[in-house]
């Protein structure tokens, strides 16, 4: 990776060796494993709580599990620049793997959730290294293959996730949700192990790890993202709990900053904000996340509620953006080797805006059609923004700052999507109440939906909700595009290979 003057200089190292083929392979399945578990028991919770109980918790099967990924992206991404790559997946795999298993034998929901909040402990590792050894092992003209793999991988486990977990509820056990990753897991950590190989670092003192750091960043984030997902489900927002949990945040995230300035090795060192960007495409992926909750969350209620499609039908026209991300994703290494990258990703989340915009003047009710075109757009326009960004940014920095930065970009990411949920959930609910008289939220309107009990004027209250989440989802992409804009440098400051 350049010569062994300039890897010195850049703090990089030789390129990751073994058989490549052998370690994409694991890479994809470790990312698969990741993504599958983000969404695969949403359909198994009827069946799951009949077992176990615990209704009024269940939330926290998902919760907990995104909390632990995003809290500790930051922290294995440092160590991964510490120690390399492989220990770092390896352990990250040992953890989710074992909490697969106690997933499997939970005897009761406060075991399951203690469980997935362990799984997503290794789930953390997984995402951000699996990214970051992408980019250890290909120059950057070859990243976007295996970026677009790797976004492929994700975007088709992710959707496939909850037919999955259905089939395996209805058909075998719900236990099988979390057995299944066993096999899946261990051909992974076999290839990692056996054909991964990096080179022996350089004899220096023993590297020092910010404990400290690592523990005030995963109170801090817990605390934040918490006060976020149950805001306004568990507890009014401006109730005792949820003012005494954005306190508590807000002073951990001091407590963060003091202990990182005084740190010599911090988790989050100042200068993935330092350098203009990281910075800007830190915010730019972080409202990318935030963006993607619109379709992500609210276009199946949409599709089933005001288009009336079957869940079957309604999953589809969601999928279709997974068709359309990687094959964009794939084709964008055209583009931003003639315009650069910035300038690609400003006119995918340009575009991204625009057909975002679109939405809310679709007719009501409209046909199956009209949104699921919308999405194939979307899905492009996206692919176009994201992998330009992802290549670009990891490209600008050495070997030794690659996992601190790719986990940076992750968190950002991970963050604004569940900053979208809450934003998102609460518009939604309070164009609601405006339309019908302050009675009841999109889960309690979309029930009476279901069950044929409501009204043709709560079907446009749906249609009114989820368009005004659209057009909150399209300013966030209209603040991507600035931010690209004027905080972006024109040209990314890119190392030699």
């Amino acid at each position: 990776m350049g010569s062994t003057s300039s890897a010195a200089r850049e703090g990089a190292r030789p390129a990751t060796t073994g058989r490549r083929g052998a370690v994409v392979a694991a890479l994809m399945l470790s990312m698969a494993l990741a993504a599958l578990d983000a969404t695969i028991v949403s359909t198994a919770v009827p069946q799951i709580v009949g077992d176990l109980g615990g209704f009024s918790v269940f939330s926290w099967l998902f919760s907990g599990y995104l909390l632990a990924v995003t809290v500790t992206l930051p922290v294995y991404g440092k160590l991964s620049d510490t120690f390399g790559r492989k220990p770092v997946l390896i352990a990250g795999s040992v953890v989710f793997l074992l909490g697969s298993l106690l997933c499997a034998v939970a005897w009761n929901m406060g075991a399951l959730i203690a469980f997935r909040v362990l799984q997503g402990l290794g789930g953390g590792a997984l995402q951000g290294t699996v990214q970051t050894l992408a980019a250890d092992l290909y120059p950057l003209k070859d990243r976007p293959k295996i970026q677009s793999k790797l976004s492929t991988v994700w975007a088709v486990s992710a959707v496939a996730g909850p037919g999955l977990g259905g089939v395996l509820a209805a058909y075998a056990d719900w236990r099988w949700i979390f057995l299944i990753n066993l096999p899946i897991g261990a051909v992974a950590l076999w290839l990692i192990v056996r054909h991964l190989h990096e080179p022996e670092r350089e004899t220096t003192p023993r590297a020092r790890v910010d404990w400290a750091g690592a523990l005030a960043v995963f109170a801090c984030g817990g605390v934040l993202l918490t006060a976020l997902v149950q805001g306004g489900v568990a507890w009014p927002w401006l109730s005792a709990p949820s003012l005494a949990l954005f306190g508590a945040g807000l002073a951990l995230a001091a407590v963060v900053v003091l202990v990182e300035r005084r740190a010599a090795e911090p988790i989050i060192p100042g200068w993935v904000w330092r350098r203009r960007t990281i910075a800007a495409v830190n915010l730019a992926l972080g409202a990318l996340g935030l963006l993607m909750v619109a379709p992500s969350v609210f276009l199946p209620t949409y599709a089933q509620s005001v288009l009336g499609l079957a869940p079957v039908a309604a999953g589809f026209v969601l999928s279709v953006w997974t068709l359309s991300w990687p094959v964009s994703a794939a084709l964008s290494q055209h583009v931003y080797r003639r315009i650069g990258f910035r300038n690609t990703a400003m006119l995918g989340i340009g575009t991204a805006a625009l057909i975002l915009f679109a939405f809310p003047f679709l007719p009501y009710p409209g046909q199956a059609w009209q949104p699921t075109l919308l999405m194939l757009l979307l899905g492009a326009a996206l692919g176009l923004f994201q992998l330009p960004l992802i290549v670009g940014v990891q490209s600008t920095v050495g070997w030794a700052e690659r996992g601190t930065t790719t986990a940076s970009v992750l968190f950002c990411r991970q963050t604004g999507q569940t900053v979208g949920a809450a934003v998102f959930g609460a518009v939604a609910n309070g164009v609601l109440a405006a339309r019908l008289g302050g009675a009841g939220d999109l889960d309690s309107v979309t029930r009476a939906l279901d069950s044929g009990t409501a009204p043709e004027a709560t079907r446009r209250a749906i249609a009114d909700a989820v368009h005004a989440v659209y057009l909150g989802a399209a300013g966030a992409a209209a603040l991507a595009f600035l931010v690209l804009l004027f905080l972006a440098p024109r040209k990314f400051p890119v190392l030699g290979d």
